[in-house]
């Protein structure tokens, strides 16, 4: 038991060194002048990345094996998903390094429920298979919580355009005193498209490399307008207006449509839960008990696929009852 106990500690500080070196790695700085360089490097990237899946361009050296994982990941259309999954998240990483999360996330919980929480092989097979997916969950409720707030600064963004235009500025240089003023992440958009024109890229394409990264119906009605006025003139600062008050509306109907079916979508998150948390408790309370479960092939690992998979379809049905299009 002691050596289970120090092969598992062993396992979870390797799992630390990992993901501390690449902490490192990533956050390491050379110099003003770089940084900046770095920064416009990295914005092209980004801006193109949903577009045409080019390779990164970080001003840092990658290692030997990072290059050969990215090549081996190169022109994979999972990476090329990866790609764009990490740049509307605002993610600086690589997909080697998305990929490596994935495998230290799998095998150290792997490590840990074997060893220590369930002390049984087959809880740690479980346990690394959801190991698998934390990375993906952390990376898609970055990109939800980056475009919700996107979105809720939207109609103020908009008036400060507005302003700016009446003011005597130009598309551009609203756009620049928008990157200046608004708060993260409409800042850092804003600041992208800049560069990009500044860089020779047409501004619809810098807008669609927006709208790419950050995939919101309000955002594409705006782009839609910028590129109507930019071909056919009119006043862009009252189509911005009107288009303003119009996402207020949506935003406070989605916020309404939000509340009503919270109570819905928490019955859902608990009613799928509570079994599977239920079921480790009960593992970890009494090994006896739940043992026969895993011990008995024949019965009790058709129970708990079958469980699992009626889990899995209610949660499905219930977020789908709650998904409202509006």
């Amino acid at each position: 038991m002691e050596q289970l106990i120090i092969a598992g500690g062993a396992g979870v500080l390797a799992v630390i060194i990992l993901i501390v070196g690449i902490v490192n790695i990533r956050s390491e700085r050379h110099g003003e002048i770089e940084e900046r360089l770095g920064r416009y490097t990295s914005s092209e990237y980004t801006a193109m990345i949903a577009m045409e899946g080019e390779q990164s361009a970080y001003h840092e050296e990658p290692s030997a094996l990072a290059k050969r994982l990215d090549e081996a990941l190169a022109g994979r259309e999972f990476a090329q998903n990866w790609r764009t999954q990490l740049a509307r998240a605002d993610l600086k990483l690589t997909v080697s390094e998305y990929f490596s999360l994935h495998i230290i996330s799998g095998v150290g919980l792997f490590l840990v429920s074997w060893f220590i929480i369930f002390s049984n092989p087959i809880g740690g097979v479980v346990a690394g298979i959801a190991g698998l997916f934390i990375p993906r969950f952390y990376v898609a409720r970055k990109q939800s919580q980056r475009l919700r707030e996107f979105e809720r600064q939207l109609p103020d963004t908009l008036s400060l355009w507005v302003n700016a235009l009446r003011s005597g500025y130009s598309v551009l240089q609203s756009m620049e005193a928008i990157a200046k003023e608004a708060p993260e992440p409409t800042s850092t958009e804003f600041q992208r498209v800049v560069q990009e024109v500044q860089l020779g890229i047409p501004m619809e394409n810098a807008l669609e490399h927006v709208a790419n990264r950050l995939p919101s119906e309000d955002l594409e009605l705006v782009n839609t307008a910028v590129n109507i006025q930019r071909e056919v003139g009119g006043n862009l600062a009252e189509i911005l207006e009107a288009i303003s008050h119009t996402i207020r509306d949506r935003i406070q109907l989605k916020g309404e449509i939000m509340v009503l079916t919270s109570q819905g979508r928490i019955t859902g998150w608990v009613i799928s839960l509570m079994p599977i948390l239920l079921t480790m408790f009960l593992m970890i309370a009494s090994p006896d008990y739940m043992g026969g479960m895993v011990k008995n092939r024949m019965c009790g690992w058709p129970m708990m696929g079958c469980g699992l998979a009626l889990i899995g379809t209610g949660a499905a049905l219930i977020q789908k009852i709650v998904d409202i299009d509006y």
